[in-house]
């Protein structure tokens, strides 16, 4: 079975029709069947950018719920250590604690492919074994 990681980006933009990578998004996404990870902090991310819009949390966590999208938490204080390693690691990019938490995931889980935005940011990150993600909208489309 395929898996994917999902970050802030494609959450957002698959619920937001007039955000520019929806048809890219919404292409790439319901053309998947497996199984979707992400993390707590991409979670937090996303529903601060559609807290805006009506119902938008609310749509948010149905899109979460409905494609079984597992989501794990990062936050126990050895997960916090190595996330800030990553990030002074990556700051150069720079990455922030939503992109080291799926990093961190990648390893947990051994899933390398991602479903991202930040291309500039994914082209660069590397897992702390130097594993890169693999863009599945670089290749999926």
């Amino acid at each position: 079975m395929k898996s994917w990681l999902v970050d802030t980006g494609p959450l957002v933009a698959y619920l937001d029709a007039r955000d520019n990578s929806h048809t890219e998004v919404v292409r790439a996404w319901e053309n998947f069947s497996g199984q979707l990870y992400t993390t707590s902090a991409v979670i937090t991310e996303a529903m601060h950018f559609v807290s805006a819009a009506p119902d938008g949390a609310s749509i948010l966590a149905e899109l979460v719920y409905t494609s079984s999208m597992e989501v794990y938490d990062l936050t126990r204080p050895p997960e916090l250590l190595e996330a800030a390693a990553l990030m002074k690691r990556h700051s150069d990019t720079p990455m922030d604690f939503a992109d080291a938490t799926l990093l961190l995931l990648a390893e947990a889980i051994e899933v390398h492919d991602i479903l991202t935005l930040d291309r500039r940011g994914f082209s660069v990150f590397r897992t702390r074994d130097n594993r890169p993600l693999q863009n599945v909208l670089d290749i999926a489309i």
